[in-house]
């Protein structure tokens, strides 16, 4: 077990992600999500925005390269990842500290969008991963299923 604070958020991403590469050949994309509470007022009959709390977030490797190629500024998402705080000296010698999260997965929000994705093939030769991540034909409830080794634990049908 972690001792590594997890969280997750949903909020809208407040500008297109900066894909950066570091001087060791590594992506790193750096993005924020703003998440703004809504509570309904009864007496008023209508929803009101609360305040909003704005999460500086960044991901690495191929993440960090399908983040920058699949999201945009204002797109809804879900994002999981470590939280850690950070201190440092402002510039005017004060000091400050920041919560940042390094992103583990994300996706777009479903909750008022569609989506499309698109499975991307491992460039590692892992025969594993290459059926796991083949074209697969359905098993009738939505999840795919290759048929061609029974004894790959990928290969079993999800139990509920």
């Amino acid at each position: 077990m972690s001792d590594e604070l997890m969280m997750t958020m949903t909020g809208n991403l407040t500008a297109d992600p900066e894909l950066r590469t570091t001087s060791k050949g590594m992506s790193v994309v750096n993005f924020t999500i703003a998440h703004t509470t809504r509570s309904f007022n009864r007496s008023t009959s209508q929803w009101e925005d609360g305040s909003a709390t704005f999460m500086r977030c960044s991901a690495w490797r191929d993440l960090a390269d399908h983040i920058a190629s699949s999201l945009s500024k204002g797109m809804a998402v879900v994002a999981t990842g470590r939280i850690a705080q950070r201190a440092f000296q402002a510039q005017d010698g004060s000091n400050r500290s920041v919560i940042e999260m390094t992103v583990e997965d994300i996706g777009a929000s479903l909750k008022r969008a569609t989506s499309v994705t698109t499975r991307l093939q491992s460039g590692k030769g892992n025969q594993r991963n290459e059926r796991r991540n083949a074209p697969q034909q359905g098993n009738g409830q939505g999840f795919g299923v290759p048929e061609d080794d029974p004894s790959d634990p990928f290969n079993q049908p999800a139990e509920f």
